[in-house]
């Protein structure tokens, strides 16, 4: 009988823990689902600021685009950890008569990714609906049927019959829109579907990270910088720097993967399910070797796989901390994301915790002695 009773117990037991909700789980469906596009990253901010809050030794700060930035430790080198808020999306920029809306996209879209998508319009009087139409198939010419049609000949349509209509629903030009994508996970599987990976899967990288270090001893000043306006410009990133001089940079991002149909080798050989990534060389930056070969090892010493990847037509924060403070050894980590800068991207949850595994294993191996070495560009007799 007390056998029966205890394996009651156990059942029980098992069957509440299975039962408990995944906290990284629900933070990556929070900030996936989270609207903020260049500018209006505040639904973003709202929740990056009460989970940093606890773990910060600072009071928090910003900069004046509304970057967020966390602090913890008050001696020692000065390492900022970064991740943007901000997605792509767009801007309305004009009302028609006829109640249709013209968009101004913001950051790196392809065209083809455009037509016949659903978006949400940030209005005065919350989310409003629309869709990017597209001409019916009976009555589009043969000879137009393969054609890839120009963003400036897209609408978004709110279900509106006038502007006085759409004007009605707290819509008006510069109002925010992003993608209409709501995150799943795969079919009972560990890849995660959602909008705004990049760089909300670096954003919750930068949390879980702040989390683990702050119940860790290590010799540094950490700052955790959440920042604005990314995929226009870096402008946030700029700003921020400016504030933090970092001595070392580290920017977290969402990565592009090789690994898909019609996918050629030059363009990427970062595969999906097989760890965090390091860019050798972008667009924006070339990583301070030192610090690449520093990865490497922290890699190596915690048993982590570790990708590393060239991918041109891509720029990231580590671009505005490398020129801040006189010039700062960074590099770019990044969590691979299927179909980036698009309605629907694809992240795998293994890759994301051996991100943060990496991300913690580097912090905890940087001191003033480290840091001193990767700045120290003196020529050796």
């Amino acid at each position: 009988m007390k056998t029966f009773a205890a394996l009651a117990l156990l059942l029980a037991a098992s069957l509440a823990s299975a039962q408990q909700p995944d906290r990284t789980l629900t933070l990556l469906q929070r900030l996936a689902d989270a609207p903020g596009p260049p500018g209006a990253e505040e639904a973003v901010r709202a929740i990056m600021v009460p989970e940093m809050k606890p773990f910060i030794t600072e009071p928090l700060r910003y900069d004046g685009t509304g970057s967020v930035i966390a602090q913890q430790g008050t001696k020692g080198p000065r390492i900022m950890i970064d991740a943007h808020m901000d997605e792509l999306g767009g801007m309305v920029r004009r009302v028609t008569p006829n109640g249709f809306l013209t968009m101004q996209m913001l950051g790196g879209w392809l065209d083809q990714a455009l037509v016949d998508q659903r978006w949400i319009i940030i209005g005065s009087k919350g989310p409003v609906h629309a869709v990017t139409g597209i001409r019916d198939i009976h009555i589009v010419p043969a000879e137009e049927r393969t054609r890839v049609f120009s963003r400036d000949s897209l609408y978004l349509d709110v279900g509106a019959k006038n502007a006085q209509e759409v004007f009605a629903m707290g819509v008006e030009a510069g109002d925010p829109v992003v993608p209409d994508s709501p995150f799943t996970v795969m079919n009972g599987t560990q890849n995660y579907l959602g909008k705004g990976w990049d760089d909300r899967i670096g954003c919750a990288v930068l949390l879980e990270a702040m989390r683990r270090t702050s119940a860790m001893p290590h010799p540094n000043q950490l700052f955790y910088v959440a920042t604005t306006q990314e995929e226009v410009g870096l402008r946030g990133a700029k700003a921020a720097s400016q504030l933090v001089k970092p001595d070392i940079g580290i920017a977290i991002e969402g990565g592009i993967t090789g690994d898909t149909a019609g996918a050629h080798p030059e363009e990427s050989q970062v595969k999906l399910g097989a760890g965090p990534g390091m860019f050798l060389y972008d667009s924006s930056t070339i990583p301070n070797r030192k610090l690449v070969a520093f990865t490497r090892a922290a890699a190596r010493s915690a048993s982590l796989p570790l990708q590393a990847d060239l991918v041109q037509g891509y720029g990231d924060d580590s671009a505005e901390m490398q020129a801040s403070s006189g010039g700062t050894p960074t590099i770019n980590l990044v969590v691979p994301v299927r179909y980036t800068h698009s309605h629907n991207g694809i992240v795998n949850r293994q890759d994301f915790d051996r991100t943060v595994d990496l991300v913690v294993a580097m912090l905890m191996k940087l001191d003033a002695a480290a840091v001193a070495d990767l700045r120290d560009f003196t020529p050796k007799p």
